[in-house]
């Protein structure tokens, strides 16, 4: 399938590895010219080359931390039209709630909110101006079944989940969409640190505990990157122009939920 992304210009936030990455590759691979993006210039150059090799558009690496504004306005700057926006980072780590503090909250809504809400914000009026747009959320599979343990990510991604909805109603006449993509196990350095804890926390090997996190899922096994990527590329389609203000679980069939 042609997906009619041959020359649109797409940003990925934090797509120098893992899920950014593989959207990145997506895109590129159906001819998107991709703005890429990280804070390390070496691991982000090397990114760009890997996509620069199935690409039929351009890549541009772009080193910045989107999570200030001095780094949101270089990347902005390097594609200020852009018809895709692909809104990632990193998400702040497990742990308990009486141990979080008033920066522990505030650094998580920085980066899972309000980072993503300000790329959004510079973006969509000329998205809607040119009739054309498509913004994916990369959020979490705990914004629909939250736990205490991730509460730090839950409370940030389901306050973009909020604003990202009301503005999809907004933004449908325009032929701008905006979806949420809902990760979980996927195989990636995220679910290696994940694995890591496990060990720490109780006392396993690290195959052991990448053995648990694949039992835990439906599939019995973990998602991979590729199969992430392109369904982003297939959200930020032509063809997808009549899907809006929706959150796609990517978990193997593990939620248990009907909706």
């Amino acid at each position: 399938m042609d997906l009619g992304l041959k020359g649109r210009k797409a940003i990925v936030c934090a797509s120098s590895r893992g899920l950014g990455k593989a959207c990145a590759m997506s895109l590129a691979r159906e001819g998107a010219d991709v703005v890429i993006n990280g804070r390390n210039a070496e691991v982000l150059d090397l990114a760009a080359h890997e996509i620069a090799a199935v690409a039929k558009g351009s890549v541009t690496p772009i080193a910045a931390d989107i999570n200030t504004p001095e780094g949101r306005e270089r990347l902005l700057a390097a594609c200020p039209a852009a018809d895709i926006l692909v809104n990632n980072n990193d998400g702040p780590p497990p742990g308990a709630f009486q141990q979080w503090d008033e920066s522990h909250w505030q650094a998580a809504l920085n980066a899972n909110l309000l980072a993503p809400v300000f790329m959004i914000k510079a973006l969509i009026e000329g998205m809607k101006e040119r009739r054309f747009g498509r913004i994916v959320n990369i959020t979490s599979a705990m914004v629909k079944a939250p736990r205490s343990a991730m509460g730090l990510s839950t409370t940030a991604r389901s306050g973009l989940t909020a604003i990202s909805k009301a503005l999809s109603v907004d933004a449908a006449p325009f032929n701008v969409t905006i979806n949420n993509m809902l990760p979980e196990r996927f195989d990636t350095d995220r679910q290696q640190q994940m694995a890591k804890l496990a060990m720490q926390f109780k006392k396993i090997t690290y195959e052991e505990a990448r053995a648990e996190i694949a039992e835990s899922i439906a599939a019995k096994r973990m998602g991979q990157p590729f199969e992430f990527g392109d369904a982003c590329a297939f959200l930020c389609s032509a063809q997808a122009g009549f899907i809006s203000g929706q959150n796609l679980q990517l978990d193997g069939g593990s939620y248990p939920g009907l909706i």
